[in-house]
């Protein structure tokens, strides 16, 4: 088993301490200490820091030898390692298990795998992100597994099963014609992956729903389906209207919540901006108006790198143009993105990709575009929890916030790499994974 995700004694023998702890756990008073601080706002690291945490909360941050420390505290001593905010993904997918076409692809998951089966895989995959440093997620939609999310969140918060915070967007919307299942004979109707509408009183009745179903968020689909066209460009078929995106913002918005669109580029992606989502996700090919209306409006990019890296066809296909000029298109927009100061968090789209591969590996393509290694790791910390309207609660390591601690051998900052190899994992100040103990 790999060693990022090895469900090894220790981290196993934490989990059912903390687990089986409860609230007397969550109570006590720990120090941690560790030679390094990345504090997820600041622009430089700290050394040599002792966090003090009590009832879930960082009551203190000190030096390591300061006389002010609780006497009476249990001790975690992480030695050489650098410790970090727990981590922020803003686009998982929990209900997906990486579509393997020997498997049956998207569609076997909806057709034949019953939604039990689904939340069971789920639940793996929830205590997958948390191994690995990952103690809050934004889940953008089930997959047609309905109201699972809600579900699998309320397990987490119940103390039913361990997993990070999640804040879930239900089933998503898209319109007719804009999500699968397809290719069915017409005279069979299949299961879709998201909810259906069409016209603007469809689109808000949708998003009622969705909000009075636990929806923290909403997900709107404004692509489907990319190719490149006849003059070699990159073509995204778009789906909601202007009109229809607007009715499901202004509803959210009146909720107090917001609404992160799915959109590749081209007229879809226009119509993403024009409807005023919150977030984009993916982006894949900006223009420069685009960024800048981006900027005047305050739209979050979470553009998912990794995710198009994966599974190319052969270059002599179509699709296997399509995966390249994806790629090429995505990294001239996030660099450019980059530049002009768009707000960036960190996003995977993990479930796309198998739950069995390390979710870390983002970090790398950041900094490989342009990003510093602490931008990226901002990007899934204080950035993170901004998008998120968390600032201050969690993606950082201040007085007050959630006690959310990751830690890992070595410095991130000279390798992002090392982010995809956490060794220790507190969450709201309980360990749910220490390895650094054994390691000394």
């Amino acid at each position: 088993m790999s060693a990022h995700l090895g469900w090894r004694a220790c981290g196993a023998l934490a989990l059912l301490a903390a687990l089986a702890g409860g609230a007397n756990a969550a109570e006590r008073a720990l120090v941690v200490t560790a030679a390094h601080l990345i504090d997820g706002v600041s622009a430089q690291p700290r050394g040599r820091v002792a966090v003090v945490v009590r009832g879930g909360r960082i009551v203190a941050v000190r030096e390591a030898g300061a006389a002010d420390l609780p006497a009476d505290a249990e001790r975690v001593d992480l030695g050489e390692a650098t410790l970090l905010p727990g981590l922020i993904d803003t686009h998982t997918h929990l209900f997906l298990q990486g579509e393997v076409p020997a498997e049956g692809g998207y569609d076997v998951q909806l057709l034949k795998q019953p939604l039990a089966f689904r939340a069971a895989r789920a639940v793996v995959a929830a205590r997958r992100a948390l191994e690995q440093g990952f103690t809050t997620l934004r889940d953008l939609e089930t997959e047609g597994a309905g109201y699972g999310d809600v579900g699998i969140k309320q397990a987490i918060e119940g103390g039913y099963i361990p997993g990070p915070r999640l804040h879930v967007v239900t089933r998503a919307i898209s319109s007719t014609g804009g999500y699968p299942l397809e290719g069915y004979a017409p005279e069979i109707e299949v299961p879709k992956g998201a909810q259906l509408i069409d016209g603007p009183v469809e689109a808000r009745k949708a998003a009622r729903e969705q909000l009075d179903h636990g929806a923290d968020w909403i997900k709107v689909y404004m692509t489907h389906r990319s190719w490149v066209d006849a003059a070699g460009h990159l073509a995204s078929q778009p789906t909601l209207t202007v009109e229809e995106l607007r009715a499901v913002v202004d509803e959210a918005h009146g909720w107090g919540r917001k609404v992160a669109c799915h959109a590749y580029g081209g007229i879809g992606l226009q119509r993403a901006l024009d409807g005023g989502c919150d977030t984009l996700e993916h982006g894949l090919d900006l223009g420069d108006a685009q960024i800048a209306q981006m900027l005047r409006q305050g739209t979050w990019y979470v553009p998912t790198l990794a995710v198009y890296y994966k599974d190319w066809d052969p270059a002599d296909t179509p699709d296997g143009q399509r995966d390249r000029q994806r790629v090429a298109a995505h990294e001239a927009s996030f660099r450019r993105a980059l530049k002009a100061g768009v707000k960036i968090a960190f996003g995977t789209d993990v479930g796309g990709f198998p739950w069995s591969e390390p979710i870390a590996q983002e970090f790398a393509y950041e900094v490989r575009f342009g990003m510093t290694p602490m931008q990226a790791i901002q990007s899934a910390t204080g950035r993170a929890a901004e998008l998120l309207g968390l600032s201050g609660e969690v993606g950082v390591v201040r007085e007050g916030a959630r006690a959310d601690l990751v830690a890992v051998r070595g410095d991130p900052l000279a390798d992002v790499s090392r982010l995809e190899d956490v060794a220790f994992v507190m969450k709201d100040g309980r360990v749910f994974r220490n390895e650094l103990a054994a390691h000394r």
